[in-house]
């Protein structure tokens, strides 16, 4: 059986060339005593996958020039060498940037059974969901009242973690984009501030309009003018959880950190950054609160789909322009 896949063949610097990516095909080896082959159906690509092209080891080995991309998967199993699956499970995996992916079955795990599109568990109750919860629940402590302050509002992170915190009760602000996601925050009652256009100050004003109280909790996922604005814009114990500074993942020399970092100290505030794969001991507890309130749709979620393999790069691409609303999949 062939594989095809996605590779690069060189390390970007700055925003990486289309041309970087090279698909690719090969004969799959025999399947060996503990191997599953899986046909991937839905691929997620995610804005940490930059820092993997970087050729630096960070919090995660680099990709290998040449060899198949990783990145989540869902899919159904084509053959098994292991007990634990049989031709027709749906699975979850690694192996994604590929159409056949052949894994050790300790690689894979089963689909949970909550009644939800197989797709959500790349997105809504994927790594993107989990991400959102755990910089909420664990990192930032999140408690009822806070007020809430979340970067890129409207992407796959983002989208959840604005809904989770509207829970809570206090006022939620969340800084997007275009119009259309500013419209689709402020829909479900959250109060929406565009970045377009702004500085620093004129976005630290416009934070200031919208929550004059101040944030207790402020998600990070952009850096930049973003995490200045916030920082102008806490109160006293606040605790800000970051997540990603998408802002800075395509830059080639070193940029300033922000020249209000004094405002921790001033506002005697906790900034902890976190790495979602350290916390998925509470995958459960994540799936046992939020899964029901998907499946009943309670928690909306949103999806940018691309179709077929081919398009894996350019949906990856897109992230970095602020072309997806939600959660970018590319479905096989």
């Amino acid at each position: 059986m062939q594989t095809r896949y996605f590779t690069i063949t060189d390390y970007p610097k700055g925003v990486p060339e289309r041309e970087l990516f090279k698909l690719r095909e090969e004969a799959l080896a025999e399947l060996a005593e503990g191997e599953v082959r899986v046909r991937n159906a839905w691929l997620s690509v995610d804005p940490y996958m930059r820092g993997r092209m970087s050729g630096e080891k960070t919090y995660i080995d680099p990709f290998e020039l040449n060899a198949p991309l990783q990145g989540a998967a869902v899919g159904e199993v084509i053959e098994s060498r292991d007990s634990r699956f049989a031709a027709g499970d749906k699975v979850r995996h690694m192996g994604g940037w590929r159409d056949i992916a052949q894994l050790p079955a300790d690689q894979l795990e089963p689909l949970p059974s909550i009644d939800v599109p197989e797709q959500a568990y790349l997105g809504v109750l994927g790594m993107p969901g989990m991400t959102a919860w755990t910089g909420l629940n664990i990192i930032a402590e999140m408690k009822d009242g806070d007020n809430v302050l979340v970067s890129a509002a409207s992407g796959a992170v983002g989208s959840l973690a604005v809904q989770l915190a509207k829970a809570k009760g206090g006022t939620v602000v969340g800084i997007a984009g275009s119009q259309e996601k500013l419209d689709w925050l402020e829909a479900r009652g959250v109060k929406a501030v565009s970045y377009k256009g702004k500085n620093a100050e004129q976005l630290s004003a416009e934070l200031h309009e919208a929550c004059p109280d101040g944030f207790d909790v402020y998600y990070e996922n952009v850096g930049g003018d973003c995490l200045v604005a916030a920082l102008n814009n806490l109160r006293v114990g606040a605790r800000i959880a970051v997540c990603g500074m998408i802002s800075r993942y395509n830059d080639t020399e070193a940029v300033e950190g922000p020249a209000n970092l004094a405002m921790i100290l001033i506002r005697r505030a906790r900034m902890q950054g976190f790495i979602v794969f350290e916390h998925w001991d509470n995958y459960a507890r994540f799936l046992k609160e939020v899964g029901p309130l998907v499946a009943n749709g309670e928690i909306e979620y949103v999806e940018t789909v691309e179709e077929g393999l081919e398009q894996t790069p350019d949906a990856f691409l897109k992230l970095f322009t602020g072309a997806n609303k939600g959660k970018m999949l590319v479905r096989l």
